[in-house]
C-alpha cells in the first residue's frame, strides 16, 4: 500500500492494473499485514476492472510457498495456470508474452528473468592466500535474476504439501521450484528487458526518488 510516484497510488494498484492491461481479471489477494486497509481500498476490484478474492493469511503456514498453499486449500487457484506477482515488484512486464511462452512450452513453472541486475555492493575476488586480486563496486550479474513474476500450472501445486511438511518457513524460489527441477519438472525461463524495480525495502524505496521521470513513464505505460 505504499504510495508510488507523482499521483502517489499505491504499488498494489499499479499491479492490478497490469494485470488488467493483460486481461486478467480474477485477482487473489493474499493478505496478511495491513489486510484490513487492503480490502477497504480495493473492495470487490470492480473499481479498478477486476474480480478480486481475498486469501487471509493462516498461522499453520509460514513463508511465501505456505501462502500459496493457503489459497490452493481454499480452492481460490481452480485454473490451468496461474500467475504469481509478489506484492513488492513493481514492473511493467508483458505478462501476455509470459503467459504465452509458458503455455507454449507447456511448463510446469515459469520463472520471468532480467539481465544486467547490479549488485547492491562492492565485490573482492580473492587469491588463494586471502589477497585481493581483484576488487569491483557495484558488478552486473552475468545470470539472469529472477524478478518475482512467475507462472504455475496447476500440476505444480502437489509439490506445495510436500515444501510446506519439510520447511519452517517454506519458500516458492527457495524451495518450491528446486524441488520442481529436482523431480525433472519443465521449469522455463522467460528472459525480459521490461522495466522492474524490488520495493522491497525502505532504502530501496527512497531510491525511485533518484529516477522519478523514467519512473513516471512506467507508470502511466502500466495505467493507460
Amino acid at each position: 500500500m505504499i504510495p508510488i510516484g507523482k499521483r502517489q497510488k499505491p504499488l498494489l494498484e499499479y499491479i492490478i492494473g497490469l494485470l488488467r492491461r493483460h486481461g486478467l481479471r480474477d485477482v487473489v489477494l493474499l493478505v496478511g499485514y495491513k489486510a484490513e486497509q487492503i480490502r477497504n481500498y480495493f473492495e470487490d476490484g470492480s473499481r479498478f476492472g477486476v474480480r478480486i478474492t481475498y486469501v487471509h493469511d493462516d498461522p499453520r503456514y509460514k513463508g511465501t510457498a505456505g501462502a500459496l498453499y493457503n489459497a490452493y486449500e481454499c480452492s481460490c487457484l481452480d485454473a490451468d495456470h496461474v500467475l504469481v506477482y509478489y506484492g513488492d515488484i513493481l514492473s511493467n512486464v508483458n505478462l501476455s508474452e509470459l503467459l504465452e511462452f509458458h503455455m507454449s512450452e507447456r511448463s510446469a513453472a515459469t520463472l520471468a528473468l532480467s539481465r544486467g541486475y547490479r549488485v547492491r555492493v562492492g565485490v573482492a575476488h580473492l587469491s588463494d592466500d586471502g589477497r585481493v586480486v581483484k576488487f569491483e563496486e557495484k558488478p552486473e550479474l552475468k545470470l539472469p535474476v529472477s524478478i518475482g513474476v512467475l507462472v504455475l500450472s496447476a500440476r505444480s501445486f502437489r509439490y506445495l504439501e510436500e515444501v510446506v511438511a519439510e520447511h519452517e518457513s517454506p519458500d516458492v524460489m527457495s524451495h518450491l521450484i528446486p524441488l520442481m527441477i529436482e523431480r525433472g519438472e519443465r521449469v522455463m525461463g522467460y528472459v525480459t528487458d521490461a522495466f522492474w524495480y524490488d520495493v522491497g525495502s525502505i532504502e530501496r524505496y527512497e531510491k525511485l526518488e533518484e529516477m522519478a521521470d523514467a519512473l513516471e513513464e512506467v507508470l502511466v505505460s502500466i495505467l493507460s
